[in-house]
């Protein structure tokens, strides 16, 4: 029977080096036959290593980690792999086991760098979301005009914050506390959040920086290492943040005046949003955006998904523009130009609404129910009769599932002291299926 190969020790350390090491990690340490860390890890416990011990340096070089590991596995040697803090949170511990299976690796960690922050900055953390943005530079958030897509190494940071009051993040070099703020500023943020850094620490020169504004840190350069806490305030009384899912009032929106603007009205929007049929993580497209009012409630109810718009007069692109950057739509993305051009660009889409066809409506149906991913759906609103024709012919050309919504909705007015209904147009909405391909 072979022996068992030795297993990997994952060490959390931190920047005051062996002296802030338990016992138990300078014993694993000390045993080790091959140390893997980052250079400037390693120069905190090289005069300790005993002599004989193979060192790689691991900067630039993670995806040859597990390759040393093994390597030395198979040598039946011993191993140490230095990483900052804890290794199971956002860092080196998951990756590892993903390649080396979990019962190859032991973990010994440190304090967490955040765990260190939240002490020094005297919050209690049990209600903050963790989230990272250590990672290859992102570019500044404001490189996507007029959204950046989830492409962007800053996105998930900046969801994070449309979502929780409070984050603390683990930052880079290049994606630090001022890039972050700006970030935010671009995303329509403002005085309703501010940001702590916590840097260099467990270091002699350790520094603190509390309670800044969003212009104050994004205008600052701040020592490395550093971690950020996201604090937003007044979220039990800011009428922004306390706004419904969806359901605007149509004046909600800035459009074209008067009256002369492309926006889906209240009623149309709520029953078309639900015949969309989303779900928290939705991939959406708006065709036709006008001023973006069923893109951007879509992109409230699909918080953790993303929307990509598309608006052929410029106008209407502006306004929803406008309008994205008063809600704060961190996940919507507007293209200006006319479908289907750009459209390849996009991801395969869990829902689509098209408000808008600009005399291209077949096409666009043919290749909207190509893209769709199965169980995806198509929502479409008409006010005439041709468009109606045109897209329930397409829909049964394509074997394409669909039925129709005649929506007839009125409002009251005042007439001198009483009030009165007035109709507005009616509009039919046709939901679709994408056939399926044993029908």
């Amino acid at each position: 029977m072979p022996e068992p190969q030795p297993p990997c020790t994952l060490l959390g350390i931190l920047d005051d080096g062996w002296a802030g090491l338990t016992d138990a990690a300078r014993e694993h340490l000390g045993a080790a036959d091959v140390v893997i860390g980052a250079g400037r890890t390693l120069a905190l416990v090289r005069p300790h290593l005993r002599d004989g011990v193979t060192v790689h340096d691991m900067g630039g070089a993670l995806g040859k980690v597990p390759g040393w590991i093994e390597a030395a596995r198979a040598q039946g040697l011993s191993s140490a792999v230095l990483a900052t803090g804890d290794p199971l949170c956002h860092g080196i511990a998951a990756f590892l086991m993903g390649k080396l299976g979990r019962d190859a690796v032991t973990i010994v960690p440190a304090p967490s760098t955040l765990q260190l922050a939240f002490a020094r900055l005297k919050r209690p953390w049990q209600d903050y979301r963790i989230a990272s943005c250590h990672s290859a530079d992102a570019g500044e958030w404001d490189a996507w005009a007029p959204g950046a897509t989830p492409a962007h190494g800053l996105y998930p940071l900046v969801r994070a914050v449309a979502e929780h009051p409070r984050i603390a993040a683990f930052t880079s070099p290049a994606n630090g506390p001022d890039r972050i703020a700006r970030a935010l500023l671009a995303a329509g943020y403002d005085t309703d959040i501010r940001l702590s850094v916590a840097a260099c620490l467990a270091q002699a020169d350790e520094a603190l920086f509390a309670d800044l504004s969003l212009a104050a840190a994004a205008a600052q350069r701040f020592p490395d290492p550093n971690v950020v806490l996201i604090e937003r305030s007044g979220t039990e009384h800011s009428g922004q943040e306390r706004r419904a899912l969806f359901g605007f009032e149509d004046a909600d929106y800035i459009q074209r005046q008067p009256e002369k603007g492309l926006i889906t009205k209240l009623e149309a929007r709520a029953v078309s949003l639900a015949k969309l049929g989303l779900q928290r993580d939705s991939m959406v497209w708006d065709i036709g955006a006008g001023s973006g009012s069923v893109g951007l409630e879509a992109s409230r109810l699909a918080s953790r998904g993303h929307v990509w718009a598309i608006e052929k007069n410029p106008d209407d692109a502006a306004n929803a523009r406008t309008n994205a950057r008063r809600l704060k739509a961190t996940n919507y993305t507007l293209l200006e130009g006319k479908a289907p051009a750009g459209l390849d660009t996009w991801p395969d889409p869990d829902a689509v609404f098209i408000g808008g066809s600009g005399g291209e409506l077949a096409q666009l149906i043919t290749l909207v129910l190509d893209r769709l991913k199965p169980d995806g759906r198509l929502v479409m609103n008409f006010v005439t009769f041709e468009n109606l024709a045109t897209a329930t012919a397409t829909l049964a050309a394509a074997g394409a599932p669909w039925e129709v919504t005649q929506l007839q909705a009125s409002r009251s007015q005042p007439i001198l002291d009483m009030h009165r209904l007035a109709a507005q147009n009616p509009i039919w909405i046709v939901t679709a299926r994408k056939p399926q391909e044993n029908a």
